[in-house]
């Protein structure tokens, strides 16, 4: 009687083990399953897509110094297109323009007020003329605040009988600014200074 009641006792001990140990395991995993869905859910909160030509592209956040050297040399590169990309249209010159002197300091309205006054403007309507411009390169010096730059650049200036190829350098620096829709990148071009325009080539059309 005594040996039935301590194999009862023994078999009670190891059930109760058994079960320990199964609570234990159950109680790891659903901390294990608990975490990982929390770590998921947050990795998924931080992302961010942004809707492009109908595709979904997945955004990553990362500290504006690392973007300083992108972001300078996308702005001037901006500065310069609108600047100097002009069509036979006053409403597209004034468009360009306007744009363009967002993105810099009172050194770009004047050379724009000069050419202005000197009718460059008034010759490209009258005179049927497209200018465009290609950026070649940019260089920016992250080293020193304000960023001095330099841009080089091509200008294709299409006449009713010819086609002239200039050359472009410009300089000028550039500091921090609140971010618009006006000024996406936060920068404004101080400064600003024409080096070298010049006529490379030009062929008849």
């Amino acid at each position: 009687m005594f040996q039935k009641a301590k194999n009862i006792d023994a078999a009670f001990r190891q059930v109760r083990s058994f079960s320990l140990m199964i609570i234990l395991l159950c109680s790891v995993i659903c901390c294990y399953t608990i975490y990982s869905c929390f770590k998921e859910t947050s990795e998924v909160q931080s992302r961010v897509y942004v809707l492009t030509n109908g595709k979904a592209l997945q955004a990553f956040a990362a500290d504006r110094k690392e973007n300083i050297p992108v972001e300078a040399r996308d702005h001037v590169k901006m500065f310069h297109q609108y600047f100097f990309s002009l069509d036979p249209d006053e409403k597209v010159i004034q468009s360009n323009i306007n744009k363009a002197l967002y993105l810099a300091d009172a050194s770009a309205k004047q050379v724009y007020e000069s050419l202005k006054e000197n009718n460059y403007y008034a010759g490209i309507i009258s005179g049927n003329i497209r200018q465009e411009i290609n950026v070649d390169s940019v260089f920016i010096n992250v080293e020193t605040y304000p960023f001095y730059f330099k841009c080089y650049a091509t200008e294709k200036i299409t006449r009713p009988s010819t086609i002239t190829t200039r050359s472009l350098l410009t300089e000028g620096y550039l500091r921090d600014v609140s971010r618009s829709d006006n000024n996406p990148h936060g920068f404004l071009i101080e400064k600003w200074n024409t080096i070298e325009n010049k006529d490379i080539k030009t062929i008849n059309r």
